[in-house]
C-alpha cells in the first residue's frame, strides 16, 4: 500500500528524533526484559523489522552475533546508525527497506523480533508470515506490541484516538488477536510477558504530530477517559498531570517449521 507506506515514513520523519528519545522507549528496564526473554545469546543472529531508531537492535547486538535493523523511513535509520556508533557496535547491520517482502532469503536469522510496529501494518498477519519465513528452524520469533483492550468500545475508541495522533497507526490489535497471529501462520503458541509503557498527556502531545486542529480532539478523548477508563489505559489524575499506561505484550515463538528441503 503506498500510500500508507508513504504516511508512515512522514509520521516517522517527524518523530525521528522525539519518539527515539521518548522516556518509555528509551526504558532500559523494558529493554532487558525483551533481550532476557528472547533468550538471545553470542550465536544468535538477529533482525529487527520496522527497527526505528535502533534500541532494539543495539540491546541485542551487545548479546548477539550480529543484529540488523531494518525500516523503511532513512531518518530512522540515520538515528539507528548513530545510536550504534556512539556505543560503539560493530556487529550490526542496517538497511531502509520495507517489509512485504522482508529482502533476506529463508532462515537467515535465529532471532526476529518487532517492536511497537504491528499497529502500523495493514497486514499484520503476512507482515508475521514474513518474519517466520526469514527465521531459521528452531529460532525464535518475537512479537512487541501495544495491546488494546478485550472491550470492543474500549478498543475502538483507543484506535480512534491514535489515527488522530498518528495518522499511520492502522489498529492496535487486542492480546488475543495478536495471540491468534501465530497460530495462523504455523507458528505455536507464544510464551507472553508483560509491562506498562507509562505515558502523560502534554509529554505525549509533544512528540505527536497531528492533523491541525486534531490536538484538542486527542486531548478531550482522554481526558474524558479519566471518568470511564474509556480507553482502557487505566487514565488517572496526578496532581496537574494527567497520566496513563499503555498495556504491552511480549510474545515469543520457536519456529518450528521443518527447514527447507527438509
Amino acid at each position: 500500500m503506498p500510500a500508507h507506506r508513504d504516511l508512515i515514513v512522514e509520521q516517522f520523519t517527524k518523530q525521528a528524533v522525539p519518539f527515539s528519545t521518548a522516556p518509555g522507549v528509551r526504558d532500559e528496564e523494558a529493554l532487558r526484559l525483551l533481550v532476557e526473554f528472547t533468550g538471545a545469546g553470542p550465536e544468535d543472529t538477529v533482525l529487527d523489522v520496522a527497527c526505528g531508531p535502533g534500541l532494539v537492535v543495539c540491546a541485542l547486538a551487545a548479546v548477539a552475533r550480529h543484529a540488523t535493523g531494518i525500516d523503511v523511513t532513512p531518518a530512522m535509520i540515520e538515528r539507528a546508525r548513530a545510536l550504534a556508533a556512539e556505543k560503539g557496535l560493530r556487529n550490526v547491520g542496517w538497511q531502509v527497506g520495507d517489509v512485504l517482502p522482508l529482502p533476506y532469503p529463508d532462515g537467515a536469522f535465529s532471532l526476529v523480533v518487532s517492536r511497537f510496529a504491528f499497529h502500523h501494518f495493514p497486514e499484520p498477519r503476512t507482515v508475521l508470515a514474513e518474519m517466520k519465513r526469514v527465521c531459521a528452524p528452531g529460532g525464535r520469533v518475537a512479537l512487541v506490541d501495544v495491546a488494546a483492550s478485550e472491550d470492543p468500545a474500549k478498543a475502538a475508541a483507543l484506535n480512534r484516538m491514535e489515527k488522530l495522533r498518528d495518522p499511520s497507526h492502522v489498529r492496535a490489535l487486542t492480546l488475543v488477536e495478536l495471540r491468534a497471529l501465530f497460530g495462523e501462520v504455523g507458528l505455536p503458541a507464544p510464551r507472553a510477558a508483560f509491562y506498562q509503557l507509562a505515558s502523560e498527556l502534554e509529554g505525549l502531545l509533544e512528540r505527536s504530530f497531528p492533523v491541525p486542529g486534531d490536538v484538542e480532539r486527542i486531548r478531550r478523548m482522554i481526558v474524558d477517559s479519566l471518568d470511564d477508563d474509556g480507553l482502557g489505559l487505566g487514565t488517572q489524575r496526578r496532581g496537574d498531570r494527567v497520566v496513563f499506561a499503555y498495556p504491552v505484550a511480549v510474545l515469543v515463538a520457536i519456529n518450528t517449521a521443518p527447514a527447507a528441503g527438509s
